[in-house]
């Protein structure tokens, strides 16, 4: 039997939910696991678990119009054809090349190809707590999607490597390509919301998400006792559509102090937000058959 490692994926339809503070206590209490920071964007779990870097790489992204000044009798043909603007007979912008490449087709003198750009870096990491991967991608570059796909195919190499059953992935906030890209044929998607509107109206739709992805769906709430009646609404959701609330944890201004302190929040201070996170990852553990 092929060994494959059980995935763990912790998203929020909207940014500032706690994901984060959650998977780096997570990252305590879990025994064996491979760790992967999927929010490309903004990666920042390696700031809670501190990685000692042992590899790393260039992505090779989008592709971008190159000209040889050699070849090139400025003819102008290649800026007419361009409808980005992202070439004159002087230079190409890189950052408006959308690497089309119909400028290279209509050269004359064969002056322009299209070569691929490093869009950013990727990391494999050794920590207290095990393996880390994660990326960071230049701001403003394109394929952060492929770059997410790329940190998860190399936590499974590292998982597979050192025979870890379980990996676990800090995605990205939001509907778009990179939250995607992390909750994809995973065992398992929590979902970390807060009692606010925007936290509702977010979480329902990264359900929908992974409702199309056929994943099982968890749900915690965090700071649950800033909004009873928000509260309230996810506990409703949560029942209406069959899925289980594993925990709500209460407002604690120790979870920023813990943060500034680069340490897991259940080894800062074991308060009631420490002990909800435990008794969650105790439930995920049989969830996940980990």
């Amino acid at each position: 039997m092929v060994f494959s490692p059980r995935q763990l994926t912790v998203v929020s339809g909207k940014g500032g939910t706690g994901k984060t503070t959650i998977v780096g206590s997570f990252a305590a209490l879990a025994e064996n696991k491979v760790l992967a920071d999927c929010d490309v964007d903004a990666a920042n779990l390696y700031q809670i678990v501190i990685p000692e870097i042992i590899e790393r790489g260039d992505f090779l992204g989008m592709q971008i119009a190159v000209r040889n000044e050699q070849l090139c009798t400025k003819c102008g043909k290649c800026e007419e054809a361009c409808r980005f603007d992202a070439i004159t007979v002087g230079q190409v912008n890189e950052m408006a090349c959308e690497g089309c490449g119909f400028c290279t087709l209509v050269c004359p003198e064969n002056a322009l190809h299209m070569q691929q750009m490093s869009c950013g870096e990727w990391y494999v990491g050794e920590t207290r707590f095990g393996y880390l991967v994660y990326a960071r991608l230049i701001p403003g570059a394109e394929s952060s999607g492929r770059l997410v796909t790329m940190v998860r195919q190399k936590a499974e190499d590292v998982a597979m490597e050192h025979e870890t059953p379980l990996i676990i992935i800090d995605g990205s906030p939001g509907i778009g390509c990179v939250a995607t890209a992390a909750i994809a044929d995973v065992d398992l998607a929590l979902v970390v919301t807060e009692p606010t509107l925007s936290g509702i109206h977010d979480m329902e739709r990264i359900a929908g998400v992974i409702k199309h992805f056929g994943v099982p769906m968890v749900v915690m709430i965090n700071k649950a006792d800033i909004n009873e009646e928000n509260s309230q609404r996810i506990r409703d959701y949560c029942r209406n559509n069959d899925v289980e609330l594993l925990a709500e944890l209460p407002y604690d201004p120790t979870v920023t102090e813990a943060m500034a302190s680069e340490v897991p929040l259940v080894e800062y201070r074991d308060g009631p937000v420490g002990q909800g996170i435990r008794e969650a990852w105790s439930k995920l553990e049989q969830i996940l058959d980990v």
